[in-house]
């Protein structure tokens, strides 16, 4: 059965709200959060980024971000002795940024504060993968 047009916008219209509002949510979660361990929203959301060793193009990515703006927040984690930039095996004008032990240890204390009381803790693990999954079709583009 296909809905009649009005009732299809009011819900696509809901559901942008409610996506919206989620994604507030978790915005102010993870400042609360960074501000506890002395960072920022932009600092922490680098650190949770960092899986691994990789390039200012790949962090920004991650981050959604221009690279200029991730440039900032990894000069003031390299100030923090929390990250370090390394010379990239394969191309001499990109720099990997790695964290250094003291940045490992920040980013696991981080995610510990992140993990507790997070907007989607209502949700089960099945949930929260199948909502992963419909975020992740609604974000593919054509």
């Amino acid at each position: 059965m296909t809905m009649p047009p009005e009732s299809h916008v009011a819900a696509a219209r809901n559901l942008c709200g409610m996506v919206s509002g989620l994604a507030q949510q978790i915005a102010d979660h993870l400042r609360e959060r960074a501000a506890t361990v002395g960072l920022t929203a932009a600092q922490a959301t680098a650190l949770r980024e960092m899986t691994g060793p990789m390039t200012m193009r790949e962090l920004s990515e991650r981050m959604n971000c221009e690279p200029s703006n991730a440039t900032f927040v990894i000069d003031k984690l390299e100030k923090m002795r929390l990250v370090e930039r390394r010379a990239h095996p394969t191309d001499r004008r990109a720099k990997l940024l790695i964290l250094s032990a003291e940045g490992v240890a920040a980013r696991e204390r981080l995610m510990e504060l992140l993990a507790q009381d997070t907007p989607l803790a209502s949700l089960s693990a099945e949930q929260q993968h199948a909502l992963y999954g419909l975020l992740k079709q609604a974000m593919a583009r054509p």
